[in-house]
């Protein structure tokens, strides 16, 4: 998501930072230039003529015009002003409630309201250690009720028994007993939508919202819709008061102009967002983050979380050690490739450093390839348990046999090998050198090789065909 949004504003402050002095037609003509960014962005007109009259009157003080970096400073400026717009610090879901504290999830057929149920209730049962029960009151979209089920399986989250020919309300009163015998912390309810809004969804969705009283009313909407997606906040917002917004299918939206608008019109904080399609995939809608990332400052804080959520201790260390020991074999190289594809893959990890997205033509010239890491995870897996400690017993016959059983091509696992060959020796300097310095290193080195039209070590062997 904002990845036009990001290449603009990048470009447009960019070359505001590069100037020593700046005036006050600088200043106007890059607020033009924001303005048209934000439009095509699919930001809400109301919400970009704020955000310009706002971010211009502050860039144009003395204070900043004057400064020794006035540059810098519009910079923080605009960054400011985005935090404000995205609604400032971040809204936690309100759970201070007698248990089982209500959830209720609403939204337009087709926005994700089942898969965000089965979300939310894995993120509050790993996370908030948080005892989950989820319902579908869905009983008009076939196999609705089903599907929740199902999903419940996956997150290992208990999913009220189906009972034929109940109604929205008898649903909701049974789960709220159930979940208050069985001792839940928190009951999750599916509610059905429609593909428009209309009076009769909005009747019984009022008056399950009467019956259960939620703590939470979670408007669930697609990204990608746009300016229909704030369109469809307001009315909700209005007839039901809406508590908090859930964004899904952010990682397929390029503009995230819905995202941007949102709490401006609404004035419903943005809690959530789906960034994919697995159970797991689910963030807490930070709006200095998402600013940070706009702006292509990264986001190392949401890399950190997802790193220490997605990576064993006791794997770590016992790689660490081996590292320190000069020790890595192609057992160690699998661990990698399996923790980065947990982390959101390659493109995801260098979207998350500073300074990285800023580079973003020069990832898609190097056209890295999503599907390279499972191929590559095959090879290494049709290999022998002595092959893969001792890779160079891999020779001619047996690169036929480990490509005929990963369904790849000798070619495939003769570049997987040069990178273990490449990363080997990386291991060894470690040995030799210790970690003094390496990071830097690391982080110069990637930002030469993009500019060349390069890739890091590594990557040259997971570009596409």
């Amino acid at each position: 998501m904002f990845d036009a949004l990001t290449d603009r504003l990048g470009s447009i402050l960019d070359s505001l930072t590069r100037r020593g002095v700046l005036s006050e037609t600088d200043v106007n003509e890059a607020m033009r230039e924001v303005r048209v960014a934000l439009l095509e962005a699919d930001v809400a007109l109301p919400v970009v003529r704020e955000f310009v009259e706002k971010t211009r009157a502050a860039a144009s003080g003395q204070k900043v015009l004057r400064s020794v970096v006035p540059g810098q400073m519009v910079v923080k400026i605009v960054h400011d002003a985005l935090i404000e717009m995205l609604g400032g610090g971040g809204a936690e879901l309100n759970l201070a409630a007698n248990p089982p504290v209500p959830i209720m999830i609403v939204g337009l057929q087709g926005s994700g309201k089942t898969t965000t149920t089965a979300k939310i209730a894995r993120r509050l049962q790993k996370h908030d250690k948080k005892r989950v029960m989820m319902v579908s009151v869905d009983i008009y979209r076939p196999a609705a009720i089903e599907q929740l089920l199902i999903l419940g399986k996956q997150a290992d989250v208990v999913t009220l028994p189906i009972i034929q020919g109940e109604q929205p309300l008898q649903i909701a009163s049974r789960a709220m007993d159930q979940a208050r015998r069985g001792g839940f912390d928190v009951l999750l309810l599916d509610t059905a939508g429609r593909q428009t809004l209309d009076e009769a969804m909005m009747a019984e969705v009022m008056a399950l919202r009467d019956a259960v009283v939620p703590a939470e009313t979670l408007l669930v909407t697609d990204a990608m819709i746009g300016q229909d997606a704030v369109t469809t906040a307001e009315e909700f917002h209005t007839k039901l008061g809406v508590t908090g917004i859930v964004l899904t299918r952010v990682d397929g939206d390029a503009r995230g102009g819905a995202a941007l608008s949102m709490r401006a019109v609404t004035g419903c904080p943005i809690k959530l967002m789906g960034v994919g399609e697995k159970v797991e995939d689910l963030e807490i809608f930070h709006p200095e983050r998402i600013a940070s990332r706009i702006l292509g400052m990264g986001d190392v804080v949401s890399l950190v979380e997802k790193a220490t959520e997605n990576i064993q201790n006791v794997e770590a260390e016992k790689l660490s050690a081996r590292m320190m020991a000069g020790k890595f074999d192609l057992e160690d190289m699998l661990s990698q490739l399996r923790q980065i594809q947990k982390m959101g893959g390659m493109k995801g990890m260098l979207g998350l450093l500073p300074g990285i997205s800023k580079m973003a033509k020069q990832l898609d010239r190097a056209d890295i390839d999503p599907k390279a890491m499972g191929r590559q995870e095959a090879i290494i897996l049709s290999m022998t348990p002595r092959e893969r400690r001792t890779p160079a017993v891999v020779k001619a016959s047996r690169k036929k046999r480990i490509a005929a059983g990963s369904g790849s091509s000798v070619q495939d696992v003769n570049r997987l090998l040069k990178q273990y060959q490449q990363m080997a020796a990386v291991m060894k300097k470690i040995k030799k050198g210790g970690m003094g310095g390496l990071g830097n290193k690391l982080s110069g080195g990637l930002h030469r090789q993009l500019h060349s039209g390069g890739l890091p070590l590594g990557l040259n062997q997971i570009k596409g065909k």
